[in-house]
Parts: C-alpha cells; structure tokens; sequence
C-alpha cells in the first residue's frame, strides 16, 4: 500500500510542477507595455504586448516600461538671474521611454537622471535671462530645456517630449517692487489716457465751432443769393410788367377813341397832382400862365403823338 500512495504522490507533484512551468513558461504584456527579457542574465529581447513565451529558470523578465507619456514632477528650486534675482521655480516634464534596451541598461536610474538634469538645465537657462525676461520668455526657457534634456535622453531611450514651468516666484521684496512698478505704469497709463482725452475733448471743440462758423456763413452766403435773386426777379419782373403796360397803352392810343381817352387822363393827372400838393404843402407852385393849362395839355399829348409815330 505504502509504495503505491508514494507514486501516486510523485505524480501530483509532478503534475504540479508541470503547471508551475507552464504558467512562469507564459508571459503575457499588457498594451503600451514592453519587458525585458534576459538569458543566463544577458539581454536577450524585448517583449511586445500580448502572449508571449519565457523559458523558466534560463530567462526572467528583468525590467518592465510603460510606454505612455509620463508626467514627472521637478522639484521646486531656487535659480538665480542675471542680475542676481533668486527665483523659486519648479515645473513639470513629460516624457516617454522609446527604447526599452537602454531605458534599461542605459542609465542606473534614468528617471533620477532626467530629473537631475532638468534642474541642472532650468538653473543655466534662468541665469542667462535677468528678472522681468524670465516672466516674458517662459516659452523659451522651456524649449531651451526640452532640446538639451532630449539630446542627453536619447542614450537613456527615453524622448523628452515637452517641459513646463508651473510656476516662478521671486523673493517678497522684489514682489512688493514689482507690484509698485505696475500700479505706477497703471497711474501712468491713466494720466495719459486723461490727458489725451481731454486733447481730443478741444480738438472736438475747435472742429466742431469751425464747421459751425463755416456753415452759418455758408447760410448767409446763400441767404444774400438768395435775396439778390429775389430782387433781380423782382426788378425783371417790374419790367416785364411797365413793358407789357406800356405795349397795352400804345396799342390802346392805335384804337379808334384811343388819343382822345389818354388827353382825359393826362388832364385828370394834371389835376390831381396840383390838389394834393396843395393839400400837403404850404407853399404851392402854380405854373407862370394859369390859363394857358389846355395849352400845357396839348403839350403833353403832343409828346404823346410823337412817342407813337416815331
């Protein structure tokens, strides 16, 4: 009995074991993973996502990467500018492992050293700048750090991607300068914008009296037009009129009974004349031969026939 329970016990463990092979014979790589396999403790290959398969006890997975974007935090440090200003600054870096082989072999640590190296850059790129330059050139100051952590990466197999700072903080003394110098330039800015405010405010006035002189003489220009048109109508208008009167009168003569109606009233005339000018006047001017008025008469008529045959 005892030798047929110790074999059947052989084969359990056995059995067991087999599977213990086969499950450490199995890898299998997670998406935008990779891991290093070595041989005999050599490098022997790179395993891609998926199922894959690892000899037990001859090789190991020695070393696992993430393939995704990485964001790593520099710690905060103190950088001094060119005009020796202290600035705490600290910012965050992205980057990627883009060969799995010497992300390994390449670097003990090359998280530690890209972080290293990060802080080294910021410090040379911030003192080549002086303080108002560091707050203006932040774009500068980042692919400053991308291209010289890139070109030292790439012997890591890790591409830096892009750098940013998160913030830059000066000392408080320099902070309540600054703070002066900006509420001064806002004063400034002000003082000007007033200022041109009220330039333009005269320039409006001067523009605005100037085309009002314009325009009330433009009226009155147009209004003397205006009336010497009007008086020049009505001089030819007067004309018009004496001339038509005229015409109808010298053709009324030309009728028949004409010469005889305007001796009447040229009398009538006559007549009137010397009544009101005794009326208004004291003095009165009567003609040297009173009784020779039919001659005086005759006189005017005879001016008239002359003014018709002529």
């Amino acid at each position: 009995m005892l030798p047929e329970i110790g074999l059947e016990s052989f084969w359990i463990i056995l059995l067991v074991l087999a599977l213990v092979v086969i499950f450490k014979a199995i890898a299998i790589v997670p998406q935008q993973h990779a891991w290093v396999i070595e041989r005999l403790g050599k490098y022997d290959r790179t395993l891609t996502p998926g199922a894959k398969f690892v000899l037990p006890f001859i090789e190991r997975i020695a070393y696992k990467h993430v393939l995704k974007e990485i964001p790593l935090d520099v710690p905060s440090q103190v950088c001094i500018t060119r005009d020796n200003t202290q600035l705490q600054v600290d910012g965050v870096l992205f980057f990627q492992v883009t060969d799995p082989m010497r992300a390994s072999y390449g670097s003990s640590n090359y998280i530690n050293a890209i972080t290293q190296l990060a802080q080294t850059t910021l410090r040379s790129v911030i003192g080549r700048l002086e303080l108002d330059r560091t707050f203006e050139e932040r774009e500068f100051i980042n692919s400053s750090i991308v291209s010289s952590l890139d070109e030292a990466a790439a012997n890591w197999g890790v591409k830096v991607l892009r750098y940013e700072i998160k913030d830059l903080t000066p000392p408080n003394e320099i902070l309540r300068a600054m703070q002066a110098q900006i509420t001064a330039e806002r004063e400034k800015r002000a003082l000007i914008a007033a200022s041109e405010g009220r330039r333009q405010e005269q320039i409006n006035i001067a523009t605005g009296e100037r085309e009002a002189a314009i325009a009330r003489s433009e009226g009155e220009k147009q209004a003397k037009i205006n009336e010497a048109e009007g008086e020049a109508a009505a001089v030819v208008a007067i004309a018009d009129a004496t001339a038509s009167a005229i015409t109808k009168v010298s053709q009324a003569i030309q009728q028949p009974g004409g010469l005889e109606a305007v001796n009447l009233q040229v009398a009538e005339n006559y007549v009137a004349a010397f009544g009101k000018l005794a009326q208004e006047g004291n003095t009165l001017i009567l003609p040297s031969n009173m009784a020779d008025m039919g001659g005086l008469i005759a006189s005017a008529m005879s001016i008239v026939k002359h003014q018709k045959y002529s």
